[in-house]
């Protein structure tokens, strides 16, 4: 893809309206060309100070822009994949799609929905937790050998249980157990310390990451908290402009 030329005097109005963006063309900008190659997609919202959350939230950083790309990437996506700190603090539910969005999945082969893997390496889940209880797909919990046992049988009750890694989560091991699953395509939704721990064996494929028109300020997490990863560059595929919202899509360079 070619990346966006960003002239600060292009004032169209057209292009600068976060409701005037076509979905279409958001869908275009965001597919996958070969489905059935893994490819992990990270999706976050920062701020321009690089802060991870507003009020405690990533949510208090997105607008509609944001949510339209939100949307559209768990659109495309095989599985959602996300800590379970993040489903906590987030609020997540059930994932369940509007009309269109499913009617789309099934035109393009795919099911009505996605499930969730949450990954969790002490499984602190509630197994009465919406994301559970109001899920239209049966959801995943990733945890390792060494999780407690009693939270390991109350949760598969509601959820299919993958043990991956002994006395934590391998998730180099867990992306190819998604994958043997029929989830090639996997979305992360974060946390940091997901992200981290994905960057960390540079599983990363590919990031989108919206620019929110905010300085944050304060002491919140950034997008990543991988201390122990390598620096590693990224291919700019474009760059969105909406309003003053910037949506971002980096993707892993090719081998040479």
């Amino acid at each position: 893809m070619t990346a966006a030329v960003l002239d600060p005097a292009d004032s169209d109005p057209a292009r600068l309206d976060p409701a005037a963006l076509d979905p279409a063309d958001v869908l275009r900008r965001y597919l996958i060309a070969d489905r059935q190659a893994p490819h992990l997609r990270v999706n976050f919202v920062s701020s321009l100070d690089g802060a991870a959350t507003h009020d405690g939230l990533s949510g208090g950083l997105g607008d509609a822009a944001d949510r339209l790309v939100f949307d559209t990437l768990r659109m495309l996506t095989d599985v959602i994949l996300v800590g379970a700190g993040t489903v906590r603090a987030e609020g997540y539910g059930g994932i369940r799609f509007s009309a269109e969005a499913v009617a789309w999945r099934l035109a393009n082969g795919l099911p009505e929905h996605p499930p969730v893997a949450i990954v969790s390496g002490r499984l602190d889940l509630d197994p009465a937790h919406p994301v559970f209880t109001r899920a239209a797909t049966r959801p995943l919990v990733v945890t390792h050998a060494q999780a407690p046992v009693a939270a390991r049988e109350a949760l598969a009750a509601v959820a299919d249980v993958l043990v991956c890694g002994e006395a934590s989560v391998d998730h180099t091991l867990m992306l190819r157990m998604l994958t043997e699953r029929g989830y090639p395509q996997v979305l992360c939704e974060g946390g940091p310390s997901l992200f981290g721990s994905l960057l960390a064996v540079d599983a990363v494929d590919e990031l989108c990451l919206t620019l929110a028109p905010l300085l944050e300020s304060g002491s919140g997490p950034r997008v990543s908290t991988a201390p122990e990863a390598s620096p590693r560059r990224m291919h700019l595929a474009h760059a969105l402009p909406a309003g003053d919202t910037l949506l971002l899509r980096y993707l892993k360079p090719s081998e040479p």
